[in-house]
């Protein structure tokens, strides 16, 4: 039967193989994704997610206006949540139609 020190020399030699194969399969992943990237002429923009423009979602597209406000000149554009001074001026008996462009 092994000694406390004995097995614990071993844990310690287990724990550094174990740090050793981690450090080398890393080290092959990173090569073989180097590969590949370069294999299709990939760059890390590509492999972060970060889609090419002709690929990519048009964001932020700005939606012209359907109703106003006459008092401050607020507008909305139907999308969403109606704004505050809608809600409350729909909410005292006028038509949504009233503030329609």
């Amino acid at each position: 039967m092994a000694t406390l020190q004995e097995l614990l020399a071993q844990k310690a030699a287990i724990e550094k193989q174990i740090i050793e194969t981690q450090r080398q399969e890393r080290t092959d992943a990173i090569a073989r994704v180097r590969a590949l990237m370069a294999e299709y002429g990939l760059s890390a923009a590509d492999i972060a997610g970060k889609a090419a423009p002709m690929l990519r979602k048009p964001e932020g597209r700005k939606v012209a206006p359907k109703y106003r406000n006459p008092e401050t000149g607020e507008t909305w554009s139907g999308r969403g949540l109606q704004p505050k001074w809608l809600k409350a001026a729909l909410e005292d008996g006028r038509n949504i139609s009233d503030f329609a462009l």
